[in-house]
């Protein structure tokens, strides 16, 4: 087992293996914050699940406008500067958040700190990618999902434990890991961002972002973005509105969530990397529907079941999906974008992930204040449905590039 785990260690470089551990520490303040946001926002300010849905949209289109300025400054500036500059923001904007008692005040804070702290976003992304080959580039991705899941399966707890006596502790704890994330960084991590060529003029600020307009004309990558949207809407209920959904709906305690949050982590702590393996051999975009598919049997299965036996089935098999997916789409946007655009193309990834969290909490919200909240999971499993059709599709037309781009480099050699 040590021999295996030393293995696994020595596949990497060291850089790699500081990044992931500055990762690691970052992300068990995140999970210490995040599950409970929608708990805190609803008995902070006494509100229902559509004011958490608005606070989530507000947040998420800023953050959006974050990322692709990080995504042009990382290009430019490196992404290391840009990595220890979002820390430190990030930190910054926890401890400010945790002292608001004024509902509009909130929602103008979380439009500050959406933009200016998912400025770090892609300059991480690119790093990874900077780091590693592209033939290990799969499997680094799937270690990062280890090592942010490794995270998971603490921060929830100590979570549950910090919000049982104050909420305020948890953006405590969140700013805290920023700031020794930010540390190690700073201490250990080198720049990675690619030298320019020598026939090719250093970009101007200005230059970097115009460079979207190349993303802009690049539809395939386009259309990979809009069906991850798809498949990530789905994704984004069970950590927006699940936890909710079990105290409401079927009365369990709030660490029953928790409970459901850990065991998805330690699923992926034991079974990402043989996953991220297996499926590096198969076409991308065939992986991506065969795991969307298993979303779409999970989620759904929220509204028809009852009884935490059978809630916790329906994340095993959403876990089986996001051990499948979530590698490879990352390994996805590297393939996609040319070596000096990286950040660029990670920055607009992130609307797989923004545009989710603007609009799946919202329309959540609405459904279960008003509806029967049943519904949600009936509604995302549909939608799920349409991502796996999406992902067949672009097979058939981003395979074809992927084949032509390795030959056309190798004649030009």
């Amino acid at each position: 087992m040590l021999k295996k785990i030393k293995g696994n260690f020595e596949l990497f470089p060291n850089k790699f293996w500081v990044l992931m551990g500055a990762t690691f520490v970052d992300q068990i303040g995140n999970w210490m914050l995040f599950p409970f946001f929608a708990l805190y926002i609803t008995d902070h300010f006494s509100v229902g699940m559509t004011q958490v849905g608005i606070l989530m949209g507000i947040f998420s289109l800023s953050n959006l406008l974050g990322r692709f300025a990080g995504g042009a400054f990382a290009d430019k500036f490196g992404r290391k500067f840009m990595l220890i500059f979002g820390l430190v923001v990030s930190a910054s904007s926890s401890l400010i958040m945790a002292f608001i008692d004024d509902l509009q005040l909130f929602y103008m804070t979380a439009a500050i700190v959406g933009l200016v702290g998912s400025i770090a976003g892609p300059a991480q992304g690119a790093m990874v990618a900077d780091l590693l080959p592209e033939d290990k580039r799969t499997e680094g991705f799937g270690v990062q999902r280890v090592v942010m899941n490794l995270a998971v399966t603490i921060g929830p707890v100590f979570g549950g434990l910090l919000a049982s006596r104050s909420f305020v502790w948890l953006f405590i704890a969140d700013a805290v890991t920023s700031i020794i994330t930010g540390m190690i960084a700073a201490v250990s991590l080198p720049e990675t961002k690619p030298e320019p060529s020598v026939n090719k003029k250093e970009e101007t600020l200005l230059d970097s972002f115009k460079g979207y307009r190349l993303i802009a004309r690049d539809y395939a990558f386009l259309g990979f973005v809009a069906v991850m949207i798809l498949m990530n809407i789905t994704y984004m209920q069970m950590n927006s509105t699940l936890s909710v959904y079990m105290r409401d709906v079927h009365v369990f305690p709030p660490e029953s969530f928790g409970y459901l949050l850990s065991m998805n982590a330690m699923i992926v702590v034991l079974f990402q990397l043989q996953m991220a393996r297996k499926v590096s051999n198969y076409p991308p975009m065939l992986v991506m529907a065969v795991g969307t598919a298993f979303y779409l049997v999970g989620f759904s299965m929220f509204g028809f079941v009852n009884g935490l036996a059978l809630f916790a089935a329906a994340m095993v098999i959403i876990t089986i999906g996001e051990i499948t997916v979530l590698p490879v789409a990352q390994a996805l946007v590297v393939k996609f974008s040319p070596e000096d655009m990286r950040g660029r193309y990670m920055g607009v990834w992130g609307l797989s992930w923004t545009v989710p969290s603007a609009i799946a909490p919202l329309l959540a919200g609405v459904v279960m204040d008003n509806y029967n909240p049943d519904w949600v999971w009936y509604g995302v499993g549909a939608i799920a449905g349409i991502a796996v059709l999406g992902y067949i599709s672009l097979h058939l037309q981003a395979n074809q590039r992927f084949a032509i781009e390795p030959a056309a480099m190798a004649a030009s050699d």
